[in-house]
């Protein structure tokens, strides 16, 4: 019996996931037939209430639930499914809303995407994608994007894990936030563009400290100021609700949460402030209508998680039980109750009227915006002056010269409020007015950023020419910070933010430092003309040749190589008099791998011989003009001479790799790979056969007798050559 009980129970399960809830629910509810143990059957009942509500039928689940809490308090273990539901039908219903809003409306209030409509500020491109606000004290995490700096380490703080970017979703390379520094290029700009958002900035972080010292008068203060320039601030709102919460002025508290839902719909700190406000008011019900819509915007907020658990066990839980201080009486519970029971079926109608009403701050149309006490205003068009900073000057003339324009239709040209296109636009046009490219510099270059990085310090530069300031010394350019652990990574990305103020604000000059980047580049990819050549040993055709690179001219050449995408280089042995010599071999790099210390090793194989034709030095490495070698074919009786006296060499080769002793052989195939075998076609290589290039590199010979061998352009040559090396090698061996 305890087995079919048990298969019966997956199957409800395995229905519950697959959402055939009426399955579910009817497995559950037979399940529960004549079973005794009450703690089990308040499991079968909560799950059945699970099942009845993702069914649709809510007013029976409701009534199951209440059952389940009669014979133990419901916790957070039985109101998860439930919780998860609620807020998912408030997620649904504003996503179908949205969708009937103008094009215009639904940008404003698009989660997580603050438009003009959704900041009520007008700067969503210098938003932090945390807070939805105004960038203050900007910090740059690894992948590029800039957030504040108090909201990271707020993320950190409250979810107890590694700071997840809300842009990219990537956690594996930031480190602990509290190691980064803000960002001194960006935040000087920002404070130099929008002084009146900065000094509310300041205001703010000021009002926190006092706020931290429980100075609770002295930050309201200083929340008053903040609010006195920056009207449409719904962070400044939603921590003035706070102290005012702190001070017990609840409803105060509560007009300024209302403000900031009302200015940042899809916020969740702002409804969770709402709903702390109403549950110190008694306003249970309304209050865990807030935390729902809290997590249907932020699922994982564990505070809003933790009060609907408990304000939920509480109205369920039997009128007889202890009902908490902060529920005003057993009337509210009972009323709200009977208003699910009677207007929650079906279910889109059913939680429209009281989880979804437009009561719970998800309603978009931002209102007047509310001042402090004491404050006047003077004239109509004193909060849009404020507002939009020192875009009205500019919207003001264009409205003053619309009105001396005499447009037909009297006052239908006159608009109370601006467009948000006409907010981007006065923007776009103030801050263009006040860019100075020399704001963009970098400090190394002095020249336009191009591709700029920001290091953990906060300090930025162009990706180029950081890393070749880290081949000399792991430390910031600027502040001498260690930077090992950030060059080992490698993986310099590019700060977004810089770079799209850069190409929307300088277009031309980004134009002319493109430019400039693509000359050079092309310069480098050259591999005819200045083709960079390292200067160490020698290296043959189609055999490895592993690198140690440490000194900084090679670091640089090795990168350039692998920017331009030829990923290759010269090798030469060194010269006395000319500096290399006049052969080498073309080398491509395979794969890289970098050490802290800016060290690397290089994994190289030998592509093609060359000639040099002038010697050159560039940024401290040499480079040369050369020319590409290739055998000479022959044919007839040549031909036939040659296939000869190439067979004979082979075997004469493999003798000699045969004889070496055990531990000699494997150390050289460990490190050149196994003796190739012969070419199915003697003449196709340009290069001639690879196993003659092999035994060349593992023959015990010096680099001056080896280099003849790469210049000559005759296999026959070649293969005679190798033939009395290995007669001398015999003959050497037998003495």
């Amino acid at each position: 019996m305890g087995t079919e009980s048990e298969s019966m129970l997956q199957l409800a399960a395995e229905a519950f996931q697959s959402k055939n809830f009426d399955l579910a629910a009817d497995i559950y509810e037979c399940q529960l037939t004549g079973l005794g143990d009450p703690g089990s059957r308040q499991e079968l009942m909560v799950k059945r209430a699970d099942a009845l509500a993702f069914g649709g039928k809510f007013t029976e689940a409701f009534d199951v639930y209440r059952q389940a809490s009669e014979i133990e308090r419901l916790g957070p273990v039985h109101l998860t499914n439930l919780v998860e539901y609620l807020s998912g039908s408030i997620r649904r219903q504003d996503g179908g809303d949205s969708q009937k809003r103008s094009p215009r409306r639904q940008e404003a209030v698009a989660p997580g995407c603050p438009g003009i409509g959704a900041t009520g500020l007008g700067y969503e491109d210098f938003s932090c994608r945390i807070c939805l606000s105004f960038l203050y004290e900007p910090v740059t995490l690894p992948c590029g994007h800039c957030f504040c700096k108090k909201c990271l380490e707020r993320e950190r703080k409250e979810r107890e894990r590694p700071v997840m970017c809300k842009e990219c979703r990537d956690s594996s390379r930031v480190a602990d936030v509290q190691s980064y520094r803000v960002n001194v290029v960006l935040s000087n700009l920002l404070a130099k563009w929008f002084p009146t958002p900065h000094q509310a900035g300041r205001l703010r972080r000021e009002g926190n400290g006092l706020y931290t010292e429980r100075k609770m008068e002295a930050a309201l203060e200083k929340y008053n100021q903040a609010i006195l320039i920056a009207p449409m601030d719904h962070i400044l709102f939603s921590n003035r609700s706070q102290i005012r919460s702190s001070l017990k002025n609840y409803n105060e508290a509560l007009r300024d949460a209302e403000m900031a839902c009302r200015l940042m719909p899809h916020w969740s700190k702002c409804h969770v402030r709402k709903a702390q406000a109403l549950v110190s008011l008694g306003r249970t019900e309304d209050a865990l209508r807030e935390y729902l819509v809290c997590l249907s915007i932020e699922p994982d907020c564990r505070l809003a998680k933790t009060e609907v658990h408990k304000l939920l066990g509480d109205l369920l839980a039997p009128v007889t039980d202890q009902v908490p201080e902060h529920i005003s009486d057993y009337s509210n519970i009972l009323s709200f109750r009977g208003h699910i029971k009677s207007s929650i079926n079906p279910l889109p109608q059913a939680l429209s009227p009281s989880l979804f009403s437009s009561d719970s701050g998800l309603a978009p149309t931002p209102p007047a915006p509310e001042l402090p006490e004491g404050s006047e205003v003077k004239g109509q068009g004193a909060p849009e002056v404020r507002r939009l900073d020192r875009c009205c000057l500019l919207k003001r003339k264009r409205r003053s010269a619309a009105e001396e324009g005499g447009q037909e239709g009297g006052n239908d040209h006159k608009r109370s409020k601006p467009e948000p296109a006409e907010v981007a636009d006065s923007l776009s046009s103030v801050v263009g007015d006040a860019t100075d490219p020399t704001d963009l510099e970098c400090s190394l270059c002095m020249r336009l950023f191009y591709e700029p990085v920001t290091t953990p310090c906060g300090h930025t530069f162009c990706l180029q020419c950081l890393e070749r300031c880290l081949d000399h010394n792991p430390k910031c350019p600027l502040c001498k910070e260690e930077l090992s652990e950030y060059l080992v990574q490698r993986q310099y990305c590019k700060t977004v933010l810089i770079e799209n103020l850069i190409s929307k604000y300088l277009p031309s000059e980004l134009i002319e430092r493109q430019k400039i980047h693509q000359d050079e580049m092309a310069e480098f990819s050259n591999l005819n003309k200045n083709v960079p050549i390292f200067v160490c040993t020698m290296a043959f055709p189609t055999v490895p040749c592993p690198l140690h690179i440490f000194e900084p001219c090679y670091r640089l050449m090795i990168r350039r190589c692998m920017e331009t995408g030829t990923n290759c280089f010269g090798m030469c042995l060194g010269d006395d008099l000319k500096g290399f010599a006049d052969y080498g071999c073309l080398l491509e790099i395979r794969d890289v791998k970098f050490f802290s210390d800016g060290r690397s090793v290089v994994d190289t194989i030998g592509r093609r011989r060359f000639k040099v034709n002038q010697h050159s030095e560039r940024d401290g490495y040499n480079t040369a003009d050369i020319e590409y070698l290739e055998d000479v074919k022959v044919e007839g009786v040549a031909q036939r001479e040659l296939q000869s006296l190439h067979d004979a060499v082979y075997d004469q080769a493999l003798v000699w790799v045969n004889s070496l002793k055990t531990e000699q052989k494997e150390r050289i195939e460990g490190h050149f790979g196994p003796m190739p075998g012969k070419d199915s076609v003697l003449q196709t290589s340009p290069n001639g056969p690879s196993w003659c290039w092999w035994l060349l590199a593992v023959l015990p010979l010096e680099g001056r007798a080896q280099l003849p061998f790469l210049a000559l352009t005759s296999l026959k040559d070649r293969l005679s050559g190798i033939h009395k090396v290995l007669l001398f090698m015999a003959h050497s061996r037998h003495r």
